[in-house]
């Protein structure tokens, strides 16, 4: 099966159908009726996967992705427009132009925390730039993945738009073919996977990852404001999202009066009881809220720490580290508890000390480098941090918003990924741009030509 579709999706590359902007603008088009079409029962699936209320599953998936077919379909002419480009006197008489070209056949594969947006919005770039695409959506969500297949295989013909479902077999399978692009969203460990498969056929990769994004609160922060929006980007879909607060960094004089905002905020946001909140997400599946709840041993609990293992529910969590980043031992600490080494994607939220903001620099920049990288405080001192640091993205003042924009770029560096989407950002990862020298033959200049007369002058020119 998936032998065929990548077949007939090659064939049907090669036929130049979607080269035509007006054949783009038309599939655009349909994704974009397709979302109003199948809103509810998308909603519906996530909230019967996640616990995701309609009002979060709007925000934070389906109008993330109909901002951004919005903004490929006013741009699209000027992103697809042939463009020139300045020559050199010595290159006399052509003319320089960059054309953009489809890469061709790809490959999306999506996580599930976000399993309709993941899977969407990279569609909508290759769209946009005129590829095919093949979607494999995540087997966690099976029933929002189940919806997906419905809408693509009602919405595109599977020759130029198709979807697979399955397990890591079916993953293994796919990544056995050969695709002009493979744009993955998951984990690093993941990630490392499909570039080693990507490698055997020199297929280009967007990775976009993960990792340990940290969460800097500076003694000059607006203490209530700081903690209604960490609380907030760490309760969102209940941590579970790639660029959640994943570690907090706490100037000691403001710390305990975080706490008690903190707490404030989450019932602000979620009610006295947030279990019984409609909009309080739960953990995907058994694993990870065993892996999560782990977690709560490893620290001692300033605020929240309740789980249900039959609702896979776990409170939004701060836990008391006792580690403090001026101490000569704070690596060793950090570095013997896994809930400071690994990713936590879920509402579970470390809590470290520090007194001199040179050591959060030192601390964050010996360590892998996070998608995101959040600070409260004076705007000059963060981007004074930012500017010793490296990050996907960044925030001062504010947590996840970063990524509301379809006008900027949204990627990872390092171990958080490579590449980046969103907007023309979107249209470039799935485009090749091709350099075309156009030359006049109304006059040919011997100077390049052997034996190479007059030198000289040549040797003075370029």
């Amino acid at each position: 099966m998936i032998s065929s579709i990548i077949t007939s999706q090659r064939a049907f590359f090669r036929s130049g159908a979607t080269l035509d902007i007006n054949f783009r603008r038309q599939m655009l088009q349909k994704l974009q009726a397709a979302l109003a079409k199948w809103e509810k029962p998308l909603a519906d699936a996530l909230w019967a996967d996640l616990h995701k209320s309609y009002e979060e599953a709007y925000l934070t998936e389906l109008s993330i992705v109909r901002g951004e077919i919005t903004n490929h379909l006013r741009h699209l002419g000027r992103w697809s427009k042939r463009r020139r480009k300045s020559t050199p006197l010595k290159m006399f008489p052509s003319r320089s132009y960059i054309v953009s070209e489809p890469l061709g056949n790809t490959l999306i594969m999506a996580p599930w925390n976000y399993p309709v947006q993941l899977l969407l919005n990279p569609l909508v770039g290759a769209i946009s730039a005129g590829c095919t695409a093949i979607l494999k959506p995540s087997p966690y969500v099976p029933t929002v993945s189940s919806v997906l297949r419905e809408m693509i295989e009602d919405t595109f013909d599977p020759q130029y738009i198709a979807i697979v479902l399955g397990n890591r077999d079916v993953n293994q399978a796919l990544l056995a073919h050969r695709f002009d692009l493979i744009f993955f969203t998951g984990s690093p460990s993941l990630g490392k996977i499909v570039m080693e498969a990507a490698s055997r056929h020199l297929t280009p990769v967007v990775l976009e990852l993960g990792g340990k994004s940290p969460c800097i609160v500076d003694r000059t922060a607006d203490i209530s404001t700081a903690a209604k929006r960490v609380a907030w980007g760490k309760t969102l879909n209940s941590g579970q999202t790639c660029i959640a607060p994943d570690y907090l960094l706490i100037h000691e004089e403001v710390k305990e009066a975080f706490v008690k905002e903190f707490a404030k905020a989450v019932r602000e946001l979620h009610g006295t009881d947030i279990k019984e909140h409609r909009h309080y997400v739960r953990m995907v599946s058994d694993r990870a809220f065993t892996r999560v709840k782990g977690y709560l041993a490893q620290g001692d609990i300033l605020y929240g720490g309740r789980t249900d293992e039959r609702e896979r529910f776990i409170e939004p969590t701060l836990l008391d580290m006792h580690i403090s980043l001026g101490d000569a031992d704070a690596d060793a600490k950090a570095s013997s508890h896994e809930v400071l080494t690994e990713e936590i994607f879920g509402p579970v939220l470390p809590v470290l000390t520090f007194n001199n903001i040179a050591d959060v620099a030192g601390y964050i920049t010996r360590r892998e480098k996070p998608l995101a990288f959040y600070y409260f405080g004076r705007e000059a001192d963060g981007w004074s941090i930012i500017r010793h640091t490296s990050s996907g993205g960044a925030c001062i003042n504010d947590t996840i918003m970063h990524i509301a924009n379809e006008h900027v770029p949204f990627g990872g560096v390092g171990n958080s990924g490579m590449g980046s989407y969103h907007g023309e950002e979107s249209y470039r990862a799935f485009s090749h741009y091709r350099t075309v020298v156009s030359t006049g033959t109304w006059i040919d200049l011997p100077f390049r030509y052997m034996p190479y007369k007059m030198f000289g002058l040549v040797k003075k020119i370029v």
